[in-house]
């Protein structure tokens, strides 16, 4: 059986919109420093919004797109990257850890690059 199945990652992209709801709304009631604020909200906007792209990817995959799974891998990666090392920050991290933030938004890119290259490459059903 293939760890990387659309079951897996469509679970997976469920439990990081689970994750940017609990993280946005910390944000909002948990924290008051100004810029571990911004950071949490950052970081659960963008995990929100790749947490879709992936059921965009199983979309896509599901009309024969193929490359779906490395799209919907490279938005998780970027989850914990990107978000993962706002959300380290925002809760007492040090800062040097931001260094790795650029390498998720380079994750995120990536997958939109294949997830665009993908689906045109689908048949046309005119």
């Amino acid at each position: 059986m293939a760890l990387w199945t659309p079951r897996t990652w469509t679970g997976l992209a469920a439990l990081s919109g689970l994750c940017a709801v609990a993280l946005g709304a910390f944000a909002a009631h948990g924290v008051h420093a100004a810029k571990p604020v911004e950071w949490l909200h950052t970081g659960a906007l963008y995990q929100m919004t790749h947490a879709l792209a992936v059921f965009g990817a199983f979309a896509l995959a599901r009309a024969g797109a193929r490359g779906m799974g490395l799209a919907a891998g490279l938005f998780l990666a970027g989850t914990v990257l990107f978000s993962g090392s706002l959300y380290a920050m925002a809760l007492g991290a040090p800062r040097i850890l931001g260094a790795v933030t650029p390498l998720g938004g380079l994750s995120f890119m990536l997958g939109w690059a294949i997830l665009a290259w993908r689906a045109f490459t689908l048949p046309a059903n005119d």
